[in-house]
């Protein structure tokens, strides 16, 4: 499990000019240390344990502006939106059975080399890959 502590967040969040409060730092405690891509709600569920007065509209605001400031990526889902810890460039598999979601290094060159529209500029960019998960496909595999 990554933790932030108080000095690496608050450093990443003074550079962006905003205070580590203990919410905050819970936030991305807890996004940082999963690879599930969490929704707000699981990001709530797991905040309130700790910090039992907290609002879900303060997870919910605290989320869109750590995303806004490039400590969390945003991944836009069925359900809504997920949050995820890893800010390096990679990729995502879903699972459109169970919902699961994955990170796949990045596909790298020579998908930055492919055409782009005149006049347009590139500032970053995404492949997503749906299909079964392991787990789902053997579910799903017919028993002999």
């Amino acid at each position: 499990m990554r933790t932030i502590t108080k000095t690496s967040g608050a450093e990443a969040l003074r550079a962006t000019g905003r205070r580590l409060t203990r919410a905050r730092r819970l936030i991305l405690e807890v996004v940082r240390a999963t690879k599930a891509h969490p929704s707000a709600a699981m990001v709530y569920g797991d905040v309130r344990r700790r910090l039992p007065r907290v609002s879900l509209a303060t997870v919910y605001r605290n989320l869109r502006m750590l995303a806004a400031e490039g400590l969390l990526t945003e991944h836009p889902d069925t359900g809504g939106m997920r949050f995820d810890g890893n800010t390096a460039d990679h990729d995502h598999f879903t699972c459109v059975a169970c919902g699961r979601i994955d990170d796949v290094p990045a596909a790298g060159a020579r998908l930055a080399r492919a055409p782009v529209p005149p006049g347009f500029e590139v500032l970053s960019r995404r492949t997503e890959f749906y299909g079964r998960c392991g787990r789902c496909r053997r579910r799903a595999a017919p028993h002999n």
